[in-house]
């Protein structure tokens, strides 16, 4: 319950008699992602507090309590920081674009991102043109990324064209991996009738080394820290930018200032060595910051 005896969340019927109009326009509303909103466990609800902001025409989600949760894409250094950092931030991995809806709005601190655009850019022009605001994008790694192979395709591999016919680990449609997958196969001319798309759905980096190591697939688009994870060749492809979008207001609360903090001592420095694939000259550098 708020302070006035409103319960924190209200229901789309709730929020509907308080507007004094149907609920199909407070879904048209939230479709268009024009009221403060949130998803929970499937559920839609929306925040009290903030509609009563909305409709007093006051900004709402950017002076929002947001939760300790860090959002996004999988990155298995970024993961091991979290646990051993201490900082308290929870991790929901749902994929780069599934992570960057959650956050805007309002569902996480932050969200970690590696969304390939033109000209071989990464992260930056796309949450731009979310016209998110009170953010910043920081920088965390260069990852090599390319190809996990299995043992009995070492061999016959050399490009991205040579997939044709082969079993290979797929990642959620909401990942940057899918989507970069997507536009190398268009470079390459394939089309999904020359693919073979091996069983399940991948959802994080060590779920599709894992396909690729226990024989479920050939080959999987991945990182070069999970392939050595795992004792797997590995074709380098290109290196691609991992970012993390924080939150203004988050960025200076206690959970995310220990985990920067800790981004910058020599055992993080040490674990990216160890794990291979890592290039960190840009941790902690600003990549974008919002209006």
């Amino acid at each position: 319950m708020n302070d006035d005896g409103r319960p924190a969340f209200l229901t789309t019927r709730e929020v509907a008699d308080l507007l004094r109009v149907k609920e199909r326009k407070v879904y048209d509303l939230v479709a268009a992602d024009e009221i403060p909103h949130r998803r929970i466990t499937g559920k839609l609800l929306f925040p009290s507090a903030e509609i009563m902001a909305w409709v007093g025409g006051e900004p709402s989600v950017a002076g929002a309590e947001r939760p300790a949760v860090l959002t996004g894409s999988h990155d298995p250094l970024l993961d091991w920081a979290l646990r051993d950092s201490g900082c308290g931030l929870a991790a929901l991995v749902n994929g780069s674009l599934g992570g960057l809806d959650l956050y805007a709005q309002g569902g996480a601190v932050a969200c970690g991102l590696h969304l390939p655009e033109e000209e071989d850019g990464w992260n930056i022009a796309t949450v731009a043109a979310r016209g998110l605001r009170d953010c910043v994008l920081i920088g965390w790694a260069a990852r090599a990324r390319g190809l996990i192979l299995g043992a009995g395709v070492r061999d016959r591999v050399t490009g991205f064209a040579d997939l044709r016919g082969l079993r290979i680990a797929l990642r959620q449609p909401q990942a940057g991996t899918s989507a970069l997958f997507d536009r190398l196969c268009h470079e390459a001319g394939m089309t999904a009738a020359d693919l073979t798309a091996a069983p399940g759905v991948a959802r994080t980096e060590s779920e599709a080394a894992i396909s690729v190591a226990d024989g479920a697939a050939d080959t999987a688009l991945g990182i070069e820290a999970m392939a050595r994870r795992f004792g797997l060749d590995f074709l380098p492809l290109m290196q691609e930018r991992f970012d993390l979008l924080i939150d203004r207001r988050a960025y200076f609360t206690a959970p995310v200032q220990q985990l920067l903090a800790f981004a910058r001592t020599d055992a993080l420095t040490e674990k990216a060595a160890a794990m291979g694939g890592y290039d960190l000259s840009g941790l902690g550098t600003v990549r974008w910051l919002s209006p």
